[in-house]
């Protein structure tokens, strides 16, 4: 629209549906996809930083359409006219877009807000590290979120959000014996970056009884790519096994672990079975 001035604004700008556009929220998740911060945004585009400010928190109203433009080729991305019907590509919005520090500011769109779930979560726990202590001796308190102010450590973690959900779990059956289970986590590409084995067991040899209708199946391994540990890959893995091994009519999983194994299986749903005996080992001398 023009406004008296003679200027060209947004006006009422709206998406496919014929709702409003939230040109705020717009905004966020285009420095977010950038990673770029407000005063970045308007060094790159020549808009002032508190005009980018009044946009983002809805102050500024009908703001010219050029100011906009810039803003938006700044971030990497153009602005565009369809028509009625035509598909638009939208923006997603940012992560935690409306979530908001303890002074009510929102946080950075470009930092990544996350929740802390445990300690190593939040960089400031430095003692989560060395030697653990109880909650009432933390010498910080620990916050509801945290962020990377490092870019790098925000660009390999995007990267590995989106590997992690570009993986996906199949089974192979070429070359694996009957009664065997090879599942395979991969990228798009084919390229592996987990793999699963198992095998099933006669309980009635291991047991010396007649239990041949009672099948189970022993883990034989878990193996993710360094780079893409952490991120659940391992546990869709086992999660893909239970259920093949449930449609096959098979009684139950079993595994030997070591160490953080087996803290990974329990977080898995496997329990310590301690009538079981306990893993042996020879070493020859």
């Amino acid at each position: 629209m023009i406004d008296r001035w003679g200027h060209e604004s947004i006006g009422n700008m709206g998406d496919e549906s014929g709702e409003l556009l939230d040109l705020g929220a717009l905004l966020r998740a285009l420095r977010r996809l950038a990673d770029l911060s407000q005063r970045e945004l308007a060094a790159r585009s020549g808009v002032p930083q508190s005009t980018v400010a009044r946009i983002e928190s809805g102050q500024a109203v009908d703001p010219r359409f050029r100011t906009v433009e810039r803003l938006i080729r700044a971030a990497g991305s153009t602005l565009g006219v369809a028509a009625p019907g035509e598909p638009v590509r939208g923006v997603e919005p940012a992560r935690d877009d409306n979530r908001r520090d303890e002074a009510g500011r929102r946080y950075p769109a470009h930092l990544d807000v996350r929740k802390v779930r445990t300690l190593r979560d939040w960089p400031g726990a430095w003692w989560a590290h060395s030697y653990p202590l109880p909650p009432e001796r933390w010498p910080l308190r620990v916050p509801e979120v945290t962020y990377d102010l490092d870019r790098g450590r925000r660009d390999e973690r995007r990267l590995r959000e989106r590997l992690r959900d570009a993986v996906r779990i199949r089974r192979v059956t070429d070359g694996v014996p009957d009664g065997c289970w090879r599942l395979v986590a991969e990228l798009p590409d084919g390229d592996p970056v987990g793999e699963l084995r198992a095998h099933e067991r006669s309980l009635d040899l291991l047991l010396g009884e007649d239990l041949a209708d009672q099948r189970e199946v022993v883990l034989d391994g878990v193996l993710v790519a360094p780079r893409l540990r952490l991120l659940g890959i391992g546990r869709r893995l086992v999660t893909r096994l239970a259920e093949e091994t449930r449609r096959a009519g098979l009684r139950a999983v079993c595994a030997t672990a070591e160490f953080g194994g087996i803290a990974f299986l329990q977080a898995c749903g496997y329990r310590i079975e301690w009538r079981r005996p306990q893993a042996l080992r020879f070493d020859h001398c």
